[in-house]
C-alpha cells in the first residue's frame, strides 16, 4: 500500500507562493501559520522541496566566496547574472 500525499486545501500555498517566499522563510520572517504552511506544502511537494534546498546550498557556496578571491571579469559576469535574475 502506498502512502499518498493529502489533498491540497484553499488554505494551502501554491508553488509560485513558495518561490516568492522562499527568502522570507529561509530568513524566519514569515508568521508562525504562514511558516507551518510552508513546510506542509514542502512536505507534499518534492519539486519544491529541491528548490528550497537548492537555495540553501547555493546561499551556503556564496557565503564562502569573497570579492578578493575573483578575477574582476569572473566577478563581473556573476554581477551581470545576477542582475539579470532580479530583472527577469
Amino acid at each position: 500500500m502506498t502512502s499518498q500525499p493529502p489533498a491540497p486545501t484553499s488554505d494551502d500555498l501554491t508553488c509560485q507562493e513558495i518561490v516568492e517566499a522562499v527568502t522570507d522563510y529561509l530568513e524566519g520572517a514569515l508568521a508562525p501559520d504562514d511558516a507551518a504552511r510552508f513546510v506542509r506544502h514542502l512536505a507534499m511537494c518534492p519539486p519544491c522541496h529541491g528548490y528550497v534546498e537548492q537555495i540553501r546550498l547555493t546561499i551556503r557556496m556564496a557565503g564562502c566566496l569573497h570579492a578578493e578571491q575573483l578575477a574582476a571579469a569572473e566577478r563581473e559576469r556573476l554581477v551581470a547574472l545576477f542582475r539579470g535574475w532580479r530583472c527577469a
